[in-house]
């Protein structure tokens, strides 16, 4: 399967069709992120066939600068805290050198997709295109990849992730939550969790080449 055979299947769905006009009426006198060429970043970095592991966030970063399509990537400029905490568990876990770009195109590139829940929002106003469409999009998006044949392992962090675990019935694949790596709830059981090595451990097991996740 190819990711554009999904979304044009998609496309022709009304709630998708309603969600296009929606963000045409929304660029017209807003900034909307990320910019228009980004918006399905993930996707072109991560061809269906090679994702191995899927990380699902909640919306874009709202700030300028900082959303290119993927979930918990900047494009440049500082670390977001969820960001921070992602690394300070990255290096812990594998014992790398802790990393030097906020750009997470390289993981998207070994088949790690990076997939938000929602993938535009305002400048500076969190979670404002909830509601709008995305979602049922995005859930679809998850079901093909349940569908593969080869294994996949779902990383999902805190409670807005998790939810999509109802969607994951495929055997094949390998399910990992914890907590949200927010500063509200890292401390609660998002260090310590290993997300890294066990993804490359299970990875390895089925005879798949691991992620290099240094950066």
């Amino acid at each position: 399967m190819l990711w554009n055979d999904l979304i044009h299947e998609e496309l022709n769905k009304p709630y998708f069709q309603k969600l296009v006009q929606f963000l045409k009426e929304e660029d017209k006198n807003k900034t909307i992120l990320p910019p228009k060429d980004d918006r399905l970043s993930c996707f072109k970095l991560t061809p269906y066939n090679e994702v191995k592991v899927v990380i699902i966030g909640q919306d874009p970063y709202h700030n300028i600068g900082q959303a290119h399509g993927l979930s918990f990537s900047v494009e440049k400029g500082a670390y977001p805290p969820s960001l921070k905490n992602i690394y300070k568990e990255l290096v812990d876990d594998l014992s790398i050198k802790y990393p030097t770009t906020g750009n997470l195109s390289s993981w998207a590139k070994q088949g790690v997709l990076l997939l938000n829940t929602v993938l535009t929002v305002i400048l500076h106003e969190p979670m404002s295109h909830q509601k709008k469409g995305w979602e049922e999009f995005t859930l679809e998006v998850v079901k093909r990849i349940n569908e593969k044949d080869t294994p996949v392992v779902f990383i999902l962090w805190g409670s807005h992730a998790i939810q999509f675990k109802a969607y994951l019935n495929n055997p094949k694949h390998l399910i990992l939550t914890s907590v949200h790596p927010s500063p509200l709830s890292a401390h609660r059981g998002f260090f310590g969790s290993k997300p890294f090595s066990k993804t490359n451990q299970f990875l390895i097991n089925h005879q798949i080449k691991p992620i290099d996740w240094e950066l």
